[in-house]
């Protein structure tokens, strides 16, 4: 019987990364030599402790399609249909995992996905975060998949029109690996041991063992089971309850399931949540193949520690170019919409991951992101048109990856800096040519007044301020509250009226010019 394989992340219909040395990695006899072939390229490995691990010689061109053969002398396996293009790793949490189906857009999309998006090709690892049989089973029967009306149905949308706005503009095909799960903190994507290198980052491992402290396996176990029966009780009473009452709020939907929500699940060894979890089971599943790089929306589950989501999110970064053998490889994020439930006290704590967002932007090399405040959703955390966060992320590569688009077309207006004048402060953006306000009509204008600039003077007090766009892209902010201004800060809050856009149509990103 043959064992030879490569990792399950090899399959015919695969996409491999032009430009780059291609890794190929996966299992034999111990002892025996791996040879693997594509197009005339040809790499060898011996195999230790059952892995082995070979490097191709860089593809200089797109094209395909090719098959790869994969050989120890005695077994081989044949893979078809090989495209070289570009291959992007879609991380994050359940604004990247939601599905083509479930978008806006995502009926009409896929009745013409055959044409319209034939060049993207998907492979999803795995949601599997506990290794077991049927872990490794799940595992083999994955494949890379072809874009059609089924096969696309479960694609994330954002990566998906990531991807069709990349082929479209580079005219090659786009692997997207989607690596990702729905509720998820970073510190499911991060290993155990870098988390535990700092102490506020250790504090996700801490919350764990003290779930666990005193616990058997099987006491988990009984837990876990205790859960699920009551989540098959509840979760149909909210669903009833919002087909009732569609613009009802989450506090009379839990009042009338009966209780409130006890998610997430227990922490414990089968938890998606538990800090690394994600990492162990997923990330290292499709790690180190060849990537032009990643692209990444979560932020949300951090919200109740925003003061540290800078550090986090950081590390994370910084694990996975580790991971990958390249402290350049880029890495473009999303920034967070505007969300706020029904109801619910603006505690500005997504302010902070925004900020937090833009700051490690902005001081990381080789990164990009993605503006999208004006695509948010009252009540609702996952807005449903994921048109523009594609596009936005596809104008990030094209401008900071592939140069061939200038910045000022991939960037809406980004805070500069700020002085004051008189009584008043003024602020100036980059990226600003062309920047408008949005009328409470619709129209656009040059000039005028804009909602969401707040000033302060040396106290910290910060009053909500008239501001005036000028026709040279300089923004006057003033209040009759505070006569000697200090500092500004514009749409502090979790979610508001978006009204300052540039050229492009991509808003103004929030800041404030005092991160204290």
């Amino acid at each position: 019987m043959s064992v030879l394989r490569a990792a399950a992340i090899f399959s015919d219909h695969m996409v491999l990364q032009r430009g780059k040395p291609v890794k190929v990695w996966g299992m034999d006899y111990p002892n025996r030599t791996v040879t693997v072939e594509i197009d005339g390229r040809k790499a060898a490995s011996s195999v230790k402790d059952n892995k082995w691990e070979v490097t191709l010689p860089p593809f200089e061109s797109y094209g395909g399609s090719y098959e790869m053969t994969v050989s120890d002398g005695i077994d081989s396996v044949v893979y078809r249909d090989i495209m070289i293009g570009e291959v992007w790793l879609a991380g994050g949490q359940s604004n990247m995992e939601l599905e083509l189906q479930s978008c806006s857009t995502g009926h009409e999309e896929l009745e013409h996905i055959s044409e319209s998006g034939k060049n993207v090709r998907f492979y999803y690892t795995p949601k599997n975060p506990y290794k077991d049989d049927f872990f490794y089973a799940q595992e083999r029967d994955t494949c890379w998949s072809l874009s059609d009306r089924e096969n696309s149905k479960c694609w994330s949308a954002v990566g998906y029109y990531f991807a069709k706005r990349l082929s479209a503009e580079l005219n090659c095909t786009v692997g997207v690996i989607g690596c990702n799960w729905g509720g998820t903190s970073a510190s499911n994507w991060i290993s155990h041991e870098r988390l535990c290198c700092n102490s506020d980052t250790k504090s996700y491992v801490d919350e764990y063992d003290k779930a666990m402290e005193g616990k058997t396996f099987e006491d988990y176990l009984e837990d876990l089971e205790e859960y699920r029966r009551w989540e098959a009780e509840w979760q149909p009473k909210i669903n009833e309850y919002y087909s009732l009452h569609p613009d009802g709020s989450w506090d009379e939907a839990q009042e009338y399931a009966g209780s409130l929500s006890r998610w997430p699940e227990p922490l414990g060894p089968k938890s998606p949540f538990r800090a690394a979890g994600l990492y162990e089971t997923m990330l290292m599943r499709v790690c180190p193949y060849t990537l032009a790089g990643f692209i990444y929306y979560q932020g949300e589950s951090d919200d109740h520690k925003p003061q540290m989501y800078a550090k986090l999110f950081s590390m994370l970064i910084e694990q996975w170019r580790s991971d990958w053998n390249d402290d350049g490889l880029p890495f473009i994020c999303v920034q967070l919409p505007m969300f706020i439930n029904k109801g619910e006290e603006d505690r500005k704590n997504w302010c902070l991951i925004r900020e937090a967002q833009m700051h490690v932007h902005q001081t990381t090399a080789n990164t990009g992101i993605a503006v999208i405040l004006d695509c948010g959703e009252y009540g609702n955390i996952h807005p449903v048109n994921k048109v523009p966060v594609g596009d936005r992320l596809a104008l990030q590569a094209l401008a900071n990856v592939y140069g061939t688009i200038s910045p000022e077309d991939a960037y809406g207006p980004i805070y500069c800096c700020c002085y004051p004048v008189g009584d008043s402060m003024a602020v100036r953006f980059d990226y600003s040519d062309g920047m408008y306000v949005v009328g409470e009509d619709g129209t656009r204008r040059n000039f005028g007044n804009i909602d969401g600039f707040e000033i302060s003077g040396a106290d910290g007090v910060y009053c909500p301020a008239e501001a005036e766009l000028k026709e040279d892209g300089t923004v006057i902010v003033r209040s009759d509250k505070v006569t000697e201004p200090v500092n500004v800060r514009f749409m502090w809050v979790n979610y508001g009226n978006v009204t300052l856009f540039n050229k492009n149509g991509i808003p103004a990103a929030p800041f404030r010019s005092n991160r204290k």
